[in-house]
């Protein structure tokens, strides 16, 4: 592991290099909608304001729990697009110790090709979502050092 760049877990790295082989805006547009599709259905309970993601245009929740040492998150969004971004980074960090996701820099984001197909407003709102889970990871973290 060289100390510049941390390898990405396995799951995102897939992920990301999904996104990186489809140089149309429009095709990356579709893979975005089709994890929105996928996206598990996140329980009304989980849509409060402490799971609410600040600093994006639509609602968007992210709920977190630790099961046996692995960090399991739920999301969803009122847009379709962003809700494709919540499940990208569902499915890229769901299983991973808190102690991974806060090893996960947001270098990833740009390795996707998404800023360019993003408004600016939705390509923050990704990074703010990414921060988000990374806070909840956090907390896990220090809750087990405690």
């Amino acid at each position: 592991m060289s100390s510049d760049s941390t390898p990405l877990p396995p799951n995102l790295d897939r992920i990301v290099q999904k996104f990186k082989s489809r140089s149309d805006p429009k095709k990356r547009y579709e893979q975005l909608l089709w994890y929105a599709k996928k996206l598990e259905a996140m329980p009304e309970e989980g849509k409060t304001p402490e799971n609410k993601v600040s600093g994006c245009t639509s609602q968007v929740y992210i709920t977190a729990d630790l099961k046996e040492g692995k960090v399991w998150y739920q999301g969803d969004s009122d847009a379709q697009l962003v809700k494709g971004l919540v499940a990208f980074l569902v499915e890229g960090l769901n299983g991973l110790t808190p102690q991974e996701i806060m090893a996960v820099t947001p270098d990833f984001i740009e390795e996707t090709g998404l800023k360019m197909s993003l408004t600016p407003s939705r390509a923050n709102g990704f990074y703010n979502i990414f921060q988000m889970m990374k806070k909840k990871a956090l907390l896990f973290q220090l809750e087990s050092s405690a």
